[in-house]
């Protein structure tokens, strides 16, 4: 009995994750200093923590509304117009998922239909292209390797012209995995354009908190009626393992959308949401002062990297850094990026695990200063034993 050959078709058109893979690989490395996975290494606040251990010991341990609880959607709201005037209302308009990564898979399969084409910029964190080939939807990729890694309004318009039917667009700012992101004039410039046309607009903003520039503008402030804002407590405030995310837009979409959310999870964790509800009530600034930190290390560590021969555009959001591969190199992202780990014993994604990434490698500066220190010697040391 064959049942494996019975599956959904759409699997067979989707790879495991090269960058957990990657990761994997090169782990298992001795001595190897990890620059990989896009996750915190701070901890959870104390007073986030507390919340959830005192949400337990009160047996908060039932279902909760699907769309979550009600005090937690208002925090959202709350959070959402105090630091980027994106108003919504926590009643009708803002859902709780399982991560961003729920929000995500709950959005895009709420809007496609089997053929839709989606509009992707890249190189981008690749979860929304498997999510939306599940679906039946054909990726179209918008490449911005040209333009410092961002959308322009040339090659929005020339998308708009050749795929006048698109669904959807996927914009993640601060980027992953480059890390740049996008002023007012830059959003306003674009909405002015996607405006004339009939078209959601998923907008990861995960790590709106993590800038260190101009302040995070919100396309829920600027494009409320198309956008389907995305955000969580995840890198705000230290809080991957916690697994709660929000998607926020307009009424009758977010009703939609809350129906896959129940369908597939019923609802988030209850004490989970607690902690979440204590990090965007009382700790509304809890992620301040881990940007604090995280501009330290980008700066250290794009000054070691431009020194050993990587250039470098200077991301200014998020928590990583897309340095190109040094010209005296010559082999794939990948072979680079072994080749490091195994000679010099510091792990990277490399770029090619992004589309259009090929030739550069994504540094993540979650990490202790103390091992992006050993790192830069040990990179500098590789460099320069190679010339």
């Amino acid at each position: 009995m064959d049942l494996a050959s019975k599956m959904n078709k759409q699997l067979d058109l989707l790879k495991p994750s090269s960058i957990l893979k990657f990761d994997a690989d090169v782990s298992q490395i001795p001595d190897i200093i990890k620059l990989t996975l896009g996750e915190p290494d701070f901890n959870t606040p104390e007073h986030v923590k507390t919340a959830g251990e005192e949400s337990i010991a009160n047996n908060q341990s039932h279902y909760t509304a699907s769309a979550g609880k009600i005090e937690l959607r208002k925090a959202a709201a709350n959070f959402l117009s105090s630091k980027y005037s994106a108003n919504f209302d926590p009643e009708t308009q803002i859902v709780t998922t399982v991560g961003a990564t729920g929000a995500i898979y709950s959005s895009i399969t709420a809007v496609i239909n089997p053929g839709d084409e989606v509009l992707i910029p890249i190189p981008i964190f690749p979860l929304y292209i498997p999510i939306a080939i599940l679906n039946g939807a054909k990726p179209v990729f918008i490449d911005t390797s040209k333009d410092g890694f961002q959308l322009t309004s040339e090659k929005l318009t020339k998308a708009f012209e050749e795929h006048p039917n698109a669904k959807a667009l996927i914009m993640n700012y601060p980027t992953n995995p480059t890390g740049v992101t996008y002023t007012r004039s830059e959003l306003e410039a674009l909405v002015a354009i996607i405006k004339q046309h009939e078209i959601f607009v998923i907008s990861d903003e995960i790590y709106s908190e993590l800038t260190y520039g101009d302040k995070h503008v919100s396309l829920g402030e600027l494009l409320p009626e198309q956008t389907l804002l995305i955000t969580g407590v995840s890198k705000s405030h230290a809080m991957t393992g916690w697994r709660i995310g929000f998607v926020a837009g307009p009424a009758p979409v977010i009703q939609k959308i809350g129906m896959v959310n129940q369908f597939t999870v019923t609802s988030a964790t209850t004490n989970a949401q607690d902690a979440a509800i204590e990090a965007l009530k009382n700790g509304m600034d809890d992620g301040l002062e881990m940007k604090k930190e995280y501009q330290k290390r980008r700066d250290f560590l794009k000054a070691g990297l431009e020194k050993a021969g990587f250039p470098v555009i200077s991301p200014d959001g998020a928590f990583y850094i897309f340095a190109k591969i040094p010209a005296q190199f010559d082999q794939d992202s990948f072979a680079f990026g072994m080749q490091l780990a195994k000679e010099a014993k510091v792990a990277v994604i490399p770029g090619a695990a992004f589309p259009a990434g090929e030739g550069y490698l994504r540094l993540s500066y979650a990490a202790s200063m103390e091992n992006l220190e050993e790192a830069v010697k040990r990179i500098q040391h590789f460099v320069d034993s190679h010339k």
